[in-house]
C-alpha cells in the first residue's frame, strides 16, 4: 500500500472503532471511482464513517437526509423564474459536491431515489433540458437500514446496480463495544485532511492503470456470467435460484474494485485473490432471487458462497 493510502486508512481507523473490512471497502470504492452503499442497523456508525472519510479527502461535501417527503428537486435542483430577468435560472441542488452522503437512502420512495440514476452513472444532471456536469472526483456514499425495518423502501434494481459495492456493517465485538464506551466520554477529535483532490485523482489513475492478466479477467467474467446461466457453467444445483443475474456493469465494477484492492495491497498486477476477495461486495446487491428460492428460504449470500466455491480460479495468478 502506498504511504498515502496507509495514512488514510490509519487516520480513518482512529475515528472508527473496528470495522476494518468496511474501512478497506470504502477506500477501494474511492480508488475505483465508484459509489458505495453501507447497510446496517441504526447506530453502528455508518454515517460517521462516510462523513469522516469525505473530510479526510478534502473537496466539497454535502449531506442529504433522505425522508419520505423529499422531492427530486431537493436533490438535483430545479428551475426558478427570475422576474427581474423575465427568464428561468437553474438552481443547482446539494448533489453538486465532490462527496455526497445520502443518509438513510431507503427512507425516500423510488421516485426520489431515481433522481440519482443519471448523476451516479453519467456524473451530470439534466434540468429543463440543460445538462450540467459535476465536478470530479464525484462519489455517492449512501447508508441504508435493512429493508425489514419499518418505514423504508426497497431501492430500485437500476439504482442498486449503479453502486459499485454494498458493504454490510455489523455490530461491534465485545472489546470494540468497550472501546466505543470509553471514547464516548472523551473530547471528539476533528478528522484531519490527509489527501488533496489532486492526490486522490492521481491514486485513481494509478489504480486504473494496473494491468489485469487475461486469465484474471477471464475469471472475473466467468463469475459474472455464471450468475446469469449457472447451468451453462455446470452448476445445475444453482439453476433457478435467481430471477436476474449480474449485468455487464458488474463485470466492469469487479475489475475496477479488484484494481483498487490490488493497489492497496501493493500488487503490480491484479491477482485472482483480489477479484475473489472483493466479489461478494460487488455482486451481493445486484442479484435478484427467484420466487422459488425465496420460498425455500434461500439467500443471495448462499448463492455467492456457492459460486465462489465452484468457479475455478486460474492456477498461478
Amino acid at each position: 500500500m502506498s504511504d498515502q493510502l496507509n495514512v488514510l486508512k490509519n487516520e480513518l481507523s482512529h475515528h472508527v472503532v473496528g470495522q476494518e473490512r468496511v474501512i478497506e471497502r470504502l477506500i477501494v470504492s474511492l480508488l475505483a471511482n465508484g459509489h458505495c452503499l453501507l447497510e446496517g442497523v441504526p447506530g453502528v456508525g455508518k454515517t460517521m464513517m462516510t462523513s469522516t472519510l469525505a473530510q479526510m479527502v478534502g473537496g466539497t461535501f454535502s449531506r442529504i437526509q433522505f425522508t419520505p417527503d423529499l422531492l427530486p428537486s431537493d436533490i438535483v435542483g430545479t428551475r426558478i423564474y427570475r422576474a427581474s430577468k423575465e427568464s428561468f435560472d437553474i438552481e443547482l441542488g446539494p448533489i453538486f459536491a465532490n462527496f455526497v452522503l445520502a443518509d438513510e437512502i431507503n427512507r425516500a420512495p423510488a421516485k426520489v431515489q431515481s433522481a440519482l440514476l443519471e448523476v451516479m452513472a453519467e456524473r451530470q444532471v439534466t434540468i429543463g433540458g440543460v445538462s450540467t456536469k459535476l465536478a470530479l472526483p464525484f462519489m455517492v456514499l449512501a447508508t441504508q437500514n435493512p429493508i425489514e425495518q419499518e418505514g423504508v423502501y426497497l431501492l430500485p434494481e437500476a439504482q442498486r446496480d449503479r453502486f459499485l459495492m454494498r458493504v454490510p456493517v455489523d455490530y461491534p465485538t465485545f472489546a470494540e463495544e468497550h472501546e466505543i464506551a470509553r471514547r464516548s466520554s472523551m473530547p471528539t477529535r476533528t478528522p484531519q485532511q490527509v489527501l488533496s483532490l489532486d492526490e486522490l485523482v492521481a491514486l485513481q489513475l494509478q489504480a486504473n492503470a494496473l494491468p489485469v492478466p487475461d486469465a484474471v479477467q477471464d475469471y472475473a467474467v466467468r463469475l459474472v456470467m455464471a450468475t446469469r446461466n449457472p447451468r451453462e457453467f455446470g452448476f445445475d444445483s444453482l439453476d433457478g435460484w435467481l430471477s436476474f443475474g449480474a449485468s455487464p456493469r458488474a463485470t466492469i465494477g469487479l475489475l475496477a474494485a479488484g484494481r483498487g484492492l490490488a493497489l492497496m495491497r501493493k500488487h503490480s498486477v491484479v491477482q485472482v485473490q483480489d477479484i475473489y476477495d472483493i466479489a461478494y461486495d460487488v455482486l451481493n446487491h445486484r442479484l435478484v432471487l427467484s420466487w422459488d428460492a425465496v420460498t425455500r428460504g434461500a439467500s443471495v449470500d448462499e448463492f455467492i458462497v456457492a459460486l465462489l466455491e465452484r468457479v475455478l480460479a486460474p492456477v498461478g495468478w
